[in-house]
C-alpha cells in the first residue's frame, strides 16, 4: 500500500508541494511548519508554511474585493437592500438624508 500525499501551501493558501509523512516530518524538525491541520481521527488533511523572509505577505479577502456596506436603495416600486463599496455608499447616503 502506497502512502498517502499531503498537500502543503504557503502562508498565503497558495499550494507548495505534496509531501509525503516523512517528508512532512523533515519539515516540522525543521521548524518550517507552521500548522498543521488533522482530521477527527488523527489524519493529517494538509499542512501550512510560515511566511518566510522575502515572501510577499498574503492579502485579505478585503483587500482584493472592498469593504462592502449595505443599505436601503431607493427604486420606483419602493426601498429595496442594496451592497456596494465606500464612494458610492457615501453619496447615496448623501442624497437620502
Amino acid at each position: 500500500m502506497h502512502a498517502a500525499l499531503i498537500p502543503v501551501y504557503h502562508a498565503d493558501g497558495s499550494l507548495y508541494a505534496w509531501a509525503s509523512e516523512q517528508r512532512l516530518a523533515r519539515l516540522q524538525s525543521a521548524g518550517l511548519v507552521a500548522r498543521v491541520v488533522r482530521q477527527r481521527k488523527g489524519h493529517i488533511t494538509r499542512a501550512i508554511l510560515f511566511l518566510r523572509p522575502g515572501d510577499p505577505k498574503p492579502l485579505s479577502t478585503n483587500s482584493v474585493m472592498g469593504t462592502t456596506y449595505s443599505f436601503k436603495e431607493p427604486l420606483e416600486h419602493g426601498r429595496a437592500w442594496d451592497l456596494c463599496n465606500g464612494p458610492r455608499f457615501l453619496d447615496t447616503k448623501m442624497a437620502l438624508s
